[in-house]
């Protein structure tokens, strides 16, 4: 059976499960996470509760791959896996160490888990731009769009605007976890750096359909 969700995503869902399970034990009930700082004080607090979105989104993504695989022709599958399966396992994994995050900052360590993650995360998508950026046109490599891409100089186009995207997407990134946004800040930059490159490499696609 071809399928997008592979044993190791189901393993970063039970880490993530795992982590939640711990939070509600090891966590008082009444404290709150500081998701953004107004100077001494927390002007954004989530309640001990926002644990619990973590795993319901990573239920939501694995779901949507898995349902995503059993569409596919098999030669779409052939073609898509190899991005599609990464793609799925970077989300996981950042939404992983942001809950990993909550914990420790529920429990009262000094480690920012959640500001490293800003680092790796802006690094991982500043080399994803340069790749990007760089790809020469192939069958199988490169990023797959749900609209065909007429020639190489759309391709190309399509490619660098995904690659610039991806690229200032990580130097924000790294300029917020430097800069100490705080969690919140962080937590919607994760969601627009990964989300927001992909939305405009579709919009650049359909652009160059003409």
């Amino acid at each position: 059976m071809q399928t997008l969700v592979t044993r190791f995503h189901l393993l970063l869902l039970t880490v993530t499960l795992a982590i939640t399970g711990v939070g509600f034990f090891r966590i008082p009930a009444d404290v709150v996470f500081p998701a953004h700082w107004a100077g001494s004080a927390a002007d954004w607090v989530w309640p001990r509760n926002a644990l619990i979105v973590a795993p319901l989104v990573q239920l939501v993504l694995i779901a949507a791959f898995f349902l995503l695989g059993r569409l596919f022709t098999k030669n779409h599958f052939a073609k898509s896996q190899h991005i599609l399966d990464p793609a799925l396992t970077l989300q996981l994994s950042v939404i992983a160490a942001t809950q990993f995050g909550l914990l420790l900052t529920g429990i009262g360590s000094d480690l920012d888990f959640i500001r490293f993650t800003g680092f790796g995360l802006g690094i991982v998508l500043l080399l994803l731009g340069v790749v990007l950026f760089e790809a020469e046109r192939h069958t199988y490599a490169g990023m797959r769009m749900p609209w065909p891409v007429g020639s190489d100089r759309a391709w190309r186009v399509v490619h660098r605007s995904a690659g610039l995207a991806f690229g200032l997407a990580g130097m924000g990134l790294v300029a917020l976890a430097w800069l100490d946004a705080g969690a919140g800040a962080l937590v919607v930059a994760f969601v627009a750096a990964l989300y927001a490159p992909l939305a405009i490499a579709g919009l650049v696609t359909l652009a160059t359909r003409r």
